[in-house]
């Protein structure tokens, strides 16, 4: 768990890092580079989960080297499937990235919903949803990585 006040905003308690496969921390079903350390380094301090579809199948073979809890979820309402992962976690605990329109509630229901702009771009209402809207997966890492820019971004 960490630990992080921002000023004027709230202070955040993060224990679980809830991801996006594809679109998020994946383009056509391939890890983006800098993503396998990024996760390796966080999974020191966060539980981290990934919720996908898995469209390319390819997840398990991708996230071997990653100490993370996998769910493959069915095609259907995967938007409401991903906030109900997070509601039991516990959402005051939870950091959630995406991109998608069925990351849209997830990310509303997160204590911090990152959202992510990447090759497959983003959904209008998920950015609405996010507190924090970044360019890309590394640079989202890189802000639980590094709190005094979520402190930055986030501060009154």
């Amino acid at each position: 768990m960490t630990e992080i006040t921002i000023p004027g905003y709230k202070t955040l308690k993060l224990t679980h890092l809830v991801l996006d496969y594809n679109g998020t921390m994946a383009c056509d079903g391939k890890l983006i580079e800098g993503v396998l350390e990024m996760l390796q380094s966080l999974s020191g301090w966060l539980h981290i989960h990934v919720i996908t579809a898995d469209t390319f199948g390819t997840v398990k073979k991708q996230l071997e080297d990653i100490s993370c809890s996998l769910s493959v979820l069915p095609l259907d309402n995967q938007d409401t499937g991903k906030r109900d992962y997070v509601e039991t976690l516990g959402p005051a605990e939870t950091v959630c990235i995406g991109n998608g329109r069925n990351d849209r509630l997830m990310l509303r229901e997160a204590a911090l919903g990152i959202a992510v702009i990447q090759e497959e771009g983003a959904f209008a209402e998920t950015l609405m949803a996010a507190d924090v809207i970044v360019p890309g997966i590394v640079d989202a890492l890189n802000l639980l990585a590094n709190p005094l820019r979520l402190i930055a971004t986030l501060r009154s």
